[in-house]
């Protein structure tokens, strides 16, 4: 059962009070962290977590709005003349049983889309997340008087379904409310130490696509496949055969990745189904490789049937499902203005370089938008310095985020966070 996420101690917080620096605001983040962390909530059913968000914003005298694009939350502050600026934290975690062993780990349990009951975890980092864009908003509040412009401050539902963003944009965020003149965000990093901060340029994150194929037959007795169809041998084929679109059809110097996850069909040895079903994950940076990984998965999907001496009522249908998640890219200029900013609020050396990834973030349709809006999404580093020096001289492997035992190390990764938010604000709301 989640326990109440309204808040904790907020008559303590008294805006005009408020720390100015993250280290001496630390204690009442870090209650905030470990409760969020202990009441996670799945994709479009954060209603509790939405309403601590909102209630923090309020009582940091931001206009408020709630229950946008689902759970979302809206908070605007205008301080002057200036840019508008818009920093989003997601709030929704994942379907995963924490095996992390700390004090305040997740016991929570919730029903899955699918129905079915799951233990629920934040092996994402949302929680960091949401606990460094309170912090950055306290901090921001507490020093209004050092910048100007529109403060857009936005509690994403659903990025691990790839759909809150779109949810939110579709319900007006960008007419309803000011439209940003850039966007900024954060991501933990499992592979970066805490206390660090890297940057990608560019191109940093990936297209994603799923894509479901359900592969029809002619079923019959195991005994005598000749008078059937096996849909088990023709996805087989049309598993191997999906590996060639990469490796023969894409520019071999445009990334991209088409992975099957999974493949099921039949119920007992010696019968030959009806069906097999495929589910594949597709990504890509360039929006012309998408579109071609796409045509030729159903392409050879459609084709391998075909040759099987399948007829045209039972080949295959492909299904590209409804969350899509674009490519992120980092606006070059702005990336570099955020770097150097927080790269003087946090120290140079503390700057470590970063790689592009081929994983998804909705974050990025907060700039796809016409015309397009610069954004940046940096990496936090969450790895405490024990563990991390651990796997650099010993090869001891880093908990992947996503899996059971991604633990951040809370006080530095947090306070970097903060620090580093708040001087990349502070650098675009000074222009």
């Amino acid at each position: 059962m989640l326990r109440n996420l309204l808040p904790i101690a907020l008559s303590a917080l008294v805006v005009a009070g408020t720390p100015a620096l993250a280290d001496d605001d630390y204690p009442y983040l870090e209650a905030l962290y470990k409760h969020l962390h202990a009441n996670p909530e799945l994709s479009f059913q954060e209603e509790q977590t939405a309403a601590r968000m909102a209630s923090e914003l309020r009582g940091l005298g931001f206009d408020v709005a709630t229950g946008i694009g689902g759970h979302g939350v809206i908070g605007v502050m205008e301080n002057g003349d200036g840019p508008t600026l818009l920093i989003r934290a997601d709030m929704d975690a994942l379907p995963v049983e924490e095996a992390t062993g700390l004090p305040y780990a997740s016991t929570a349990k919730a029903t899955e889309q699918t129905g079915q009951e799951v233990s629920v975890m934040h092996a994402c980092g949302h929680d960091v997340h949401m606990t460094v864009w309170v912090g950055t908003a306290r901090r921001l509040v507490a020093t209004k008087d050092e910048w100007s412009g529109t403060l857009v401050m936005i509690a994403q539902p659903a990025e691990e379904r790839g759909a809150g963003a779109k949810a939110m944009l579709e319900d007006g965020l960008f007419e309803r409310f000011p439209r940003p003149d850039y966007n900024i965000a954060l991501h933990v990093s499992g592979g970066h130490p805490a206390g660090s901060v890297g940057f990608v340029p560019g191109w940093a994150m990936a297209n994603v696509d799923s894509v479901d194929i359900t592969v029809h037959g002619m079923p019959g007795h195991g005994s005598a496949p000749h008078t059937t169809k096996d849909p088990v041998v023709i996805a087989s084929q049309i598993v191997l055969n999906l590996q060639t679109i990469v490796s023969r059809e894409i520019d071999p110097l445009k990334p991209a990745v088409v992975t099957v996850g999974s493949f099921h069909a039949g119920t007992k040895h010696n019968i030959i189904s009806d069906r097999a079903d495929l589910q594949i994950t597709v990504r890509s940076y360039d929006d012309d490789v998408r579109n071609q990984l796409l045509a030729a998965i159903e392409r050879i999907a459609i084709n391998t049937a075909r040759t099987a001496g399948l007829p045209d009522d039972k080949l295959p249908d492909v299904l590209v499902k409804d969350e899509f998640t674009p490519s992120l890219y980092n606006d070059p200029d702005l990336t570099e203005r955020v770097q150097r900013a927080i790269g003087a609020a946090i120290g140079e050396d503390n700057i470590l370089p970063a790689s592009p990834v081929m994983g998804g973030e909705d974050f990025a349709r907060y700039g796809r938008q016409d015309p397009p809006i610069p954004s940046v999404m940096f990496r936090l580093g969450a790895i405490g310095d024990e563990l991390y020096q651990a796997s650099r001289r010993r090869g001891v492997v880093l908990p992947s985020l996503h899996t059971p035992f991604f633990a951040p190390d809370p006080e530095p990764t947090i306070t970097t966070g903060v620090n580093a938010m708040t001087a990349a604000a502070m650098e675009i709301l000074a222009d």
